[in-house]
């Protein structure tokens, strides 16, 4: 992870192995994160056409509807496929999280939907973070996603899998030290509390910083239904879950149960 490099399993998970365009579009609870990242967000952006740098943007899902949304929107990525599939919906380039080439307070937004995922060093997550800052204008908004810290323990129990040894042994290890070593299926990846997350963006000088649950606490039932056989969730199911997300909001001590989290802030 020196010299601004992603460790190998991350640039092999999305550069060979992974789509997550798919994911978001296909899966119940991808579409649930979808959906709930676009809820959250227009909560708290500015009335378009502000500028938005959508870093770690992927393949643009993000950006897409950002621009649909009439925002002038740029996408920063190190994975050269997602950089490629993304300039067919705004401009887009490689980049680092970490070292941004965009000049001081030029976004209105700006926008980590995925770096703190694969940044395990405390270091590099507050380098992230930091740059995003500079980068946005006085009393811009910073958006940034994290993983939860006890989302695989929900996630493997869908697969029915997390009584089995070698799922047990993986995921005690990562409540135990909020880090997957990337050694088969998923990449390198760093697990958030909300707290901490919290913090993270404080300790950035970001203010009025807030922690929301995406998927809500109720995301792994959803998960459960679509891995068993049938016919997968009901629309009535899915539905239920998205408004158990968004009554848990007042309940701070339901974030643990979510998937992902997003923090907001405002430099």
């Amino acid at each position: 992870m020196s010299n601004l490099e992603l460790a190998p399993s991350v640039m092999r998970y999305y550069g060979e192995t992974a789509n997550e365009d798919s994911r978001l579009r296909d899966s119940a609870d991808g579409r649930m994160e979808l959906v709930r990242t676009q809820e959250l967000l227009r909560r708290f952006m500015p009335p378009a056409p502000a500028r938005v740098l959508d870093v770690g943007g992927g393949t643009g899902i993000h950006a897409e509807w950002l621009v649909k949304d009439g925002y002038d929107v740029t996408l920063v990525d190190p994975v050269p496929r997602h950089v490629e599939s993304a300039s067919a919906v705004c401009p887009a380039f490689l980049g680092d999280a970490r070292d941004l080439r965009e000049p001081d307070s030029s976004f209105d937004v700006v926008q980590l939907l995925g770096p703190l995922y694969h940044l395990p060093d405390h270091g590099d997550r507050s380098r992230a973070l930091a740059e995003a800052v500079r980068v946005v204008k006085p009393g811009g908004l910073v958006a940034a996603a994290a993983i939860n810290r006890y989302a695989s323990l929900f996630e493997h129990v869908t697969y029915a899998h997390l009584h089995t040894e070698r799922m047990h042994d993986s995921v005690s290890r990562i409540l135990e030290t909020a880090v997957y070593d990337g050694a088969r299926g998923f990449a390198l990846a760093y697990f958030h509390r909300a707290e901490e997350l919290a913090a993270e963006l404080a300790a950035s000088g970001l203010t009025d910083v807030q922690v929301f649950g995406i998927e809500g606490p109720a995301w792994s039932l959803v998960k459960a239904a679509e891995q068993q056989p049938g016919e997968g969730p009901t629309d009535d199911l899915i539905s239920s879950a998205m408004a158990a997300a968004r009554m848990a909001e007042k309940y701070p001590e339901l974030l643990a149960a979510s998937s992902h989290l997003l923090a907001v802030g405002r430099r």
